[in-house]
């Protein structure tokens, strides 16, 4: 990993959440602070002794991690891998997993909605997040419960609800 963060500011009273990130694009991409207290603000008390991987990706290595673990044959914005090792076996922070973000995508995404683009990127960070501590969206009862935890994140993190632009 290229890059690491500890959240800053507020958000570091709170969390001690560990992310490494990873730019695997030119494009413009958020801060590693930024990510940080995005992620943090999703996973809330389990922020504390965590470590979370962030890599940026272009949609050809998006593409294929979607179509290798979800079928689609298409890149997609983020993609969540949560850790399989048990936190007990793992020395040091306590590993949450993976997100694989697609700058391509989520400015594809931001520009179609007329998102704004630190917006939409605070949503998907948020989003990946909390898939990375059981949330899923799978079935309509746990999309709303999903929906309903990403508005007030993004609300206390100071973003409007993005599901009001759809």
């Amino acid at each position: 990993m290229t890059r690491a963060g500890k959240a800053s500011g507020a958000a570091s009273a709170r969390s001690s959440l560990r992310v490494e990130v990873q730019r695997r694009v030119r494009s413009r991409v958020p801060r590693t602070g930024d990510i940080v207290l995005w992620a943090s603000g999703a996973l809330g008390r389990r922020a504390s002794g965590a470590e979370l991987g962030v890599r940026l990706v272009g949609p050809a290595e998006s593409r294929r991690l979607n179509a290798r673990y979800r079928g689609k044959d298409k890149p997609t914005n983020v993609l969540s891998f949560p850790a399989r090792l048990p936190a007990a076996l793992t020395p040091g922070p306590t590993p949450l997993g993976d997100l694989v973000i697609c700058a391509q995508v989520v400015r594809a995404e931001a520009h179609a909605q007329r998102k704004e683009l630190r917006a939409h990127w605070a949503h998907l960070v948020v989003h990946g997040a909390l898939h990375l501590i059981g949330y899923e969206h799978e079935h309509i009862r746990d999309a709303r419960r999903m929906e309903r935890r990403e508005i007030a994140v993004l609300r206390r993190l100071g973003f409007a609800n993005p599901y009001l632009s759809r």
